[in-house]
């Protein structure tokens, strides 16, 4: 029988009702009380880490969460960690830069109602995360809803349904049907895994808007080492309020500038049209093309722990991880950047 580590951190899933509302009050063995079969199939281990709403999540918290599965990983066949929905995609992506080619399950999932509501997806998913957890599905991915997504391709899509999460710009890796896995994407995985445990926090996310002048974005600039701008459509800034030479300015005192798209699905494409293409082509800006902005940060949170210097940055930003970008968007294929 597997041996599976469910590993808590509280969210929805494990939350108790209060006269201010849900707090994650329950620990990762009064999970399991509610699933009493679970017991047919595999043996389950329990660690309690946090007990937080996944709002107050934050990369410290991704630290120590790596830390614990790196120093149990040779004694489990998989991991499941019960996490709050609002930021499980942030850790998703985490995770899935900070431990890389793992031949062995790291399945993220958790719930839109508490385990003990009459009406809740918490069995459901708990279920479907440990059959996912005894399978031969290798990395970091998220079960949600019968669904298994990718760690790097998830997005929180609706704040309300079951149905919480989507699987961008990428397939699904499969879906749990009558307690039976169907595979429709194997991902890829090494021999053993290769873990990271340093990130740098100094990066920033902007939401343009239309309007906007440049001094929200010095302002990341200036207590930042990069910043991703979600841009308009395919991408692009406006030609008044100054962003390009806000841009220029920045990257001349070392900072990193990176555009992506406010739009969910088919990414950024900046040689389309001039608002994009001088950005790209006189300045250099980095482009996250078909990635989730929860990606992009995670990733250069974990590029900017290890490089400042330019080109190493952009080579490991255009190199994909865990099926993070298209294939064709990397620094060895430039005819797919311009």
């Amino acid at each position: 029988m597997k041996r599976i580590l469910l590993i808590g951190t509280g969210g929805t899933i494990a939350s108790e009702l209060t006269d201010s509302g849900l707090v994650p009050g329950l620990n990762s063995e009064q999970l399991l009380s509610y699933i009493p079969d679970i017991g047919r199939i595999c043996h389950i281990d329990c660690i309690q880490l946090f007990a937080l709403d996944s709002t107050n999540i934050t990369p410290e918290h991704w630290q120590i969460i790596v830390r614990c599965i790196r120093e149990h990983y040779d004694d489990y066949d998989g991991f499941v960690l019960t996490h709050g929905t609002d930021t499980l995609a942030y850790t998703a992506a985490a995770l899935s830069y900070m431990i890389q080619d793992s031949p062995k399950p790291i399945i993220l999932t958790g719930a839109q109602k508490p385990i003990h509501f009459d009406s809740t997806d918490s069995k459901m998913n708990l279920m479907d995360a440990f059959l996912c957890a005894t399978e031969e599905l290798p990395g970091v991915s998220i079960v949600f809803d019968h669904k298994i997504i990718l760690g790097t391709r998830a997005k929180k899509t609706r704040s309300k349904s079951f149905s919480a999460f989507s699987s961008i710009n990428y397939p699904e890796l499969g879906v749990v049907r009558d307690g039976t896995l169907l595979r429709f994407v194997r991902q890829e995985c090494g021999q053993a895994p290769v873990f990271y445990e340093s990130l740098n926090t100094a990066v920033s996310l902007m939401k343009l808007v239309p309007g906007m002048n440049r001094d929200v974005l010095d302002f990341l600039f200036a207590k930042n080492d990069a910043v991703v701008v979600e841009s308009f459509g395919v991408g692009g800034v406006p030609e008044a309020g100054g962003f390009y030479d806000c841009i220029e300015e920045w990257k001349k005192r070392g900072r990193f500038a990176i555009l992506t798209t406010q739009v969910e699905n088919e990414g950024s494409d900046l040689g389309v049209y001039h608002v994009g293409y001088r950005l790209k082509r006189n300045l250099g800006v980095l482009e996250a093309y078909d990635m989730t902005t929860e990606a992009v940060l995670a990733k250069l949170m974990w590029i900017l722990a290890q490089t400042k210097d330019p080109e190493k940055v952009m080579n490991q930003f255009y190199t994909p991880v865990a099926m993070d970008m298209f294939p064709c968007f990397n620094s060895q294929n430039l005819a797919c950047k311009d």
